[in-house]
């Protein structure tokens, strides 16, 4: 069927004139129509975010510009979120024709948001609560779906052509008070440059931002710099959480934000150089990283969020593939699985972070090794935890140490405790001394009793028990603290005279490398090594090494020493300061400390560790002889009633 010229043509004039009277209609009227989209704004504030949202003035200019005058966001019972004196943007028609407006550029001047907290009132809280969409208790929140909405609502906030002068973002914590003032950020053809400056209550520094930025294409490129001397200071975290942080410079490079049927993809990367981070959990001293870099692929999906293994982190010379997950498909699951391939041994040393690692500061090795650690829980199955960790070394050797000298322990030094920060007296630990004990001339009863109580396979493990880390990690999960260590005599002998009693993640992770080296280069023998042990550790207030542990209670040898007063000294190892708190005011002991004796006596028999014959007649009493008598506090046979220590505590013991 054909349609005559004529028709046709008369057709497209109709048309024509259709849209002149739309946009006839819209031109005057659409101050009208951006009236409405305002007045739905103020709507939507007020009734879903609690919020008081004004405008002085709003009017167009030109075609599809629109400025406003005095914007002003006030949460209800608190302090003002936003206040802007000027804005200038071009909005979408078609988008306003629907009642929305859409940000085309932006041009703001003069103003201030600002983050407030006043005891546990937040002047944002109610932005944050959940979109309606996610709050079917029915149905689970997908996460890559989730994900995608919230980073395409944010990125299309952002304008392609952007200028701000003048405002400034306020943080006001309970006092805590921090300020980014942005004196000019210029978004034009899609490369940014800023000019911030920031204060904080110890610090007044300007910063450049300047890179790439293309938010409708969801990419990025950016560096951080300081235009004054110095490295950039991270505002705000000393006040709130005593972490000092600062960096040269940072890059942030987004490549890809893309979502793939039930899949969102995340890749890009972050550098940042001489980072330098302080905090007393971390180490007592600065720790300087001088180069890092992450290559990152994000993955999450409906059920599941994860670092991709694709993902490479490189410190100084470490690489480090990494892949982390959380899982929810049927249980809740975490993985962590790190892979460190094949290196030279010196790379690695040289590479870790100045102040992290200062015993192994000038430490020289040759070979290579290769690491790999497989980590998963189960929130709903804990006792299926998996922690496998592997090192496989190739000719690997320490040709010299740094500050801990592992070689020391092969002869005769002072060893000095160090408790609460404080340096305790000088103990020799060499035949000087007249109360060391070398290893045969300590009671058999003792050696066996304090390898049951402390490290059972000693002699068989190379520094580390697997099932004791597993064991560890689910009691610190259960209690959501560090609240059990899995500490072997190796790792107590390392702790205790190379190392501080502080709880750093500094100290900990010297203490597993230096006992690693200690166990597998075979620098001490296991002998000595349990022999120095016995003279070194700590027995009582002030007393250490078996020699003076023996004479302080018992008033003998350590060669001397009974089944029972073994089993007591045993026991006593965790808190030996505290073992008068054993003993009634009769000077015998409590009853959950027989218990505690009966009960490792009773093992070390299970295990084959004690025969019978040793335990004919039962245990006898133990009887304090020696000095350490005066600490127990007994009742004088015609004294009046003393009330009961309030401090007395009564422990089971626990292998």
């Amino acid at each position: 069927m054909k349609f005559p010229k004529q028709k046709i043509f008369k057709a497209l004039i109709i048309l024509a004139v259709v849209l002149i009277v739309l946009f006839l209609g819209f031109y005057f009227f659409r101050d009208s129509l951006l009236k409405q989209a305002i007045a739905k704004v103020t709507h939507k504030m007020n009734t879903e975010y609690n919020s008081t949202f004004s405008v002085k003035s709003a009017t167009f200019d030109g075609l599809n510009g629109i400025k406003l005058t005095n914007v002003i966001l006030v949460p209800k019972n608190a302090d003002t979120l936003c206040n802007i004196e000027k804005i200038e943007t071009s909005v979408n028609l078609s988008s306003l024709l629907l009642g929305d407006v859409q940000i085309g550029t932006l041009k703001v001047n003069n103003g201030y948001i600002q983050l407030v907290k006043k005891g546990n009132v937040r002047n944002f809280d109610a932005f944050l609560k959940k979109d309606k969409a996610d709050t079917d208790k029915n149905e689970k929140r997908k996460y890559a779906t989730f994900a995608y909405r919230i980073i395409s609502k944010l990125l299309n906030l952002v304008p392609t052509d952007m200028r701000l002068e003048n405002l400034n973002f306020k943080i006001d914590d309970n006092g805590k008070k921090t300020s980014v003032a942005v004196n000019k950020l210029v978004l034009d053809n899609k490369q940014l440059e800023t000019s911030l400056h920031v204060q904080s209550k110890d610090f007044d520094q300007r910063w450049n931002i300047k890179g790439f930025a293309d938010p409708r294409n969801k990419k990025a490129d950016i560096r951080f710099f300081n235009l004054d001397t110095g490295a950039i200071r991270v505002p705000y975290l000393d006040e709130r959480y005593n972490l000092k942080a600062s960096f040269d410079s940072i890059r942030l490079n987004v490549q890809n934000i893309e979502k793939d049927g039930s899949e969102l993809h995340i890749d890009g990367y972050t550098s940042i150089t001489n980072l330098k981070i302080n905090h007393p959990k971390i180490a007592s001293k600065d720790v300087v990283i001088k180069n890092a870099r992450f290559d990152y692929r994000f993955l999450l999906g409906d059920d599941f969020i994860s670092i991709d293994s694709t993902s490479t982190m490189q410190l100084n010379k470490i690489k480090v593939k990494p892949y982390i997950s959380y899982s929810t498909e049927k249980d809740t699951i975490y993985t962590l699985k790190v892979d460190i391939p094949k290196m030279q041994a010196q790379d690695f040393i040289v590479s870790l972070p100045d102040g992290l690692f200062t015993h192994f500061q000038g430490m020289e090795a040759t070979g290579k090794f290769e690491y790999k650690l497989d980590f998963k829980f189960n929130k709903n199955k804990p006792n299926t935890l998996v922690f496998d960790s592997k090192l496989n070394k190739e000719d690997l050797k320490i040709t010299k140490y740094g500050e801990a000298d592992l070689n020391k322990l092969n002869g005769e030094f002072v060893y000095r405790a160090i408790i609460q920060n404080v340096l305790q007296r000088p103990v020799l630990v060499g035949n000087g001394n007249p109360n060391y004990t070398p290893l045969d001339q300590i009671s058999p009863y003792l050696r066996k009793c304090v390898l049951t109580t402390e490290d059972p396979s000693f002699f068989s493990h190379r520094g580390f028990i697997n099932e004791a880390f597993k064991q560890s990690i689910l009691k610190n999960i259960r209690t959501k603290k560090f609240s059990r260590g899995a500490s072997t005599i190796s790792m107590q002998l390392i702790k205790n005279v190379f190392l501080t009693r502080e709880k750093t993640l500094s100290r900990k992770l010297e203490e597993i490398l230096l006992v690693y080296i200690l166990e597998n280069n075979r620098v001490v023998s296991k002998e000595r090594m349990l022999e120095v042990y016995f003279n070194i550790i700590e027995w009582g207030p002030n007393v250490y090494g078996i020699g003076e542990a023996s004479h302080f209670y018992f008033q003998k040898s350590p060669s001397n020493l009974s089944l029972n007063e073994c089993l007591f000294l045993a026991t006593i190892i965790p808190k030996p300061r505290k073992f008068m708190y054993q003993f009634n005011d009769q000077g015998n002991l409590k009853d959950f400390a027989v218990q505690n004796q009966k009960f490792l006596s009773n093992l070390m028999l299970r295990r084959g560790v004690l025969v019978s014959e040793d335990t004919i007649g039962g245990l006898s009493p133990v009887y304090i002889s020696g000095n350490a008598r005066s600490l127990i506090r007994i009742k004088a046979p015609d004294s009046t009633a003393i009330p009961a220590d309030s401090l007395a505590i009564g422990e089971e013991f626990d292998l």
